[in-house]
């Protein structure tokens, strides 16, 4: 009455049997067919970047998105189940310069950036094709698109302009290479949309017409993760993914000279030393408590709770108690001012102390340096006290012009320089070993992110 069941199961071959009926009895089609009258139930799967096989990550949010799908049809409704890839971006990029031997963007241009893109669309269709080839492999009910097209394609656009033709949905698609590409996931092209297709690279492009068009949109300062080996931005994603890390770096207290007090100075922490050099205001937290202290015929002003951690031989003494709010618009002389971008921005005319509740005593010195060219706090800050914006770096991370001696070196280069001047100036107080989590990308090369303002 019932078949033998073995006691020990083989998986694989148990999958590929309920693979192959589904195929034999075309069980997909059958479904869209019983359902395509239903109510509809809208779901948009959101796209792989095709730049690789699938990962662990991807598999388990397509098995979850197949759960949901088949409880929907089962309950009654439709579902177009239309596949997508996101063959854009970063990721694709930095493997096709892998591939290649690329060192920097500048590798790209010498290369040729239309090679380069066509590279990268070649990548990305041969990566769907794999894609779609694991996914059903997981058992994952899609309108999945040939892969063997995909790769034809992928083969082809070697001769972009060449003439071939190609059966549909539809019928039989005579056009260029290029063109059919572009065409990916339209009516009667393939099932599954991309995200490099003409119809989608219009549409934002038409949608950002229409916004310079209603005046929506204007050109401003703002600042972001930026990648200086790529020379482009890095999302909250791709750094939140692939994200933080343990790192050690240079941390600096640094002296800052009062204004009208002579021989007193601000105690302010910093571990980018390269954003001294563009150093706009000083903030300090309103409500904790700070000291003006003397040390060894000098007075300096910092947070009380970072005493013993700044001055651990306890050889100081204590002037006076003080909040941060009593503290403010003290005007200070910058580390750098000498520079010609300072005086040009209006960097020196700036030079005050500002209050911000975010400034902490859990470590430095409760006091922070503000440079709204390089940070993205800082940048808010500086808006909403009008504080004027020094951007140091250009796209590949290296000083510009009227920075000095800085002037055409690199950010991660940077540090021993603003170190041995700060040293010559007086003005540096302590150099320690800071580690802390930071943000870095890694893709082909360990990138550091820095803030490029601009």
């Amino acid at each position: 009455m019932f078949e033998k069941v073995e006691p020990l199961v083989d998986f694989p071959k148990l999958e590929h049997k309920i693979l192959n009926l589904w195929e034999r009895m075309d069980a997909f089609k059958k479904l869209l067919d019983l359902k395509c009258k239903k109510k509809p139930w809208s779901f948009i799967d959101g796209p792989i970047t095709a730049n690789n096989p699938m990962g662990v990550h991807h598999a388990w949010g397509r098995t979850y998105k197949d759960l949901f799908r088949r409880y929907k049809v089962m309950r009654g409704y439709y579902d177009r189940y239309q596949n997508g890839f996101d063959v854009q971006g970063l990721w694709v990029e930095v493997e096709v310069e892998k591939d290649l031997g690329f060192k920097s963007k500048r590798d790209i241009e010498t290369y040729g950036i239309a090679e380069f893109v066509k590279r990268c669309k070649q990548r990305a269709l041969r990566s769907a094709a794999m894609q779609v080839e694991q996914s059903i492999r997981l058992g994952y009910w899609m309108n999945w698109d040939d892969p063997n097209l995909l790769r034809f394609l992928a083969d082809r656009l070697e001769n972009s302009d060449e003439v071939i033709t190609v059966h549909g949905s539809n019928g039989a698609i005579a056009d260029n290479v290029e063109k059919i590409v572009g065409k990916l996931g339209s009516h009667g092209v393939g099932a599954s949309y991309f995200t490099f297709s003409d119809e989608n690279n219009y549409t934002i492009w038409m949608f950002l017409k229409k916004c310079y068009e209603n005046g929506l949109i204007y050109k401003g300062i703002d600042v972001m993760p930026w990648c200086p080996r790529c020379s482009t931005g890095i999302s909250q994603h791709e750094i939140l993914t692939d994200g933080y890390r343990e790192l050690t770096h240079v941390a600096l207290t640094v002296r800052f000279p009062l204004r009208e007090r002579p021989n007193e100075f601000l105690l302010v922490w910093t571990t980018t030393p390269w954003t001294l050099t563009s150093n706009v205001a000083v903030a300090v937290n309103p409500d904790i408590e700070y000291v003006k202290i003397e040390h060894k015929e000098e007075f300096f002003y910092l947070a009380k709770r970072t005493l013993q951690r700044t001055f651990p031989q306890e050889d100081y003494t204590i002037i006076k108690e003080l909040k941060g709010q009593d503290m403010e618009n003290w005007t200070y002389n910058g580390p750098f001012d000498e520079l010609p971008v300072e005086k040009s921005k209006g960097a020196i005319e700036s030079h005050h102390i500002i209050s911000w509740k975010d400034v902490s005593e859990e470590e430095g010195t409760g006091i922070v340096h503000i440079a709204p060219g390089c940070g993205k706090e800082d940048l808010e800050l500086g808006k909403l006290h009008c504080l004027p914006v020094v951007s140091p770096l250009n796209e590949f991370g290296i000083f510009m012009e009227g920075f000095g001696i800085f002037t055409d070196v690199h950010a991660y280069d940077s540090v021993q320089l603003v170190v041995d001047c700060l040293k010559k100036k007086g003005l540096l107080f302590k150099s320690e070993s800071y580690t802390h989590r930071y943000p870095v990308l890694l893709a082909l090369w360990k990138r550091i992110a820095v803030s490029i303002g601009g």
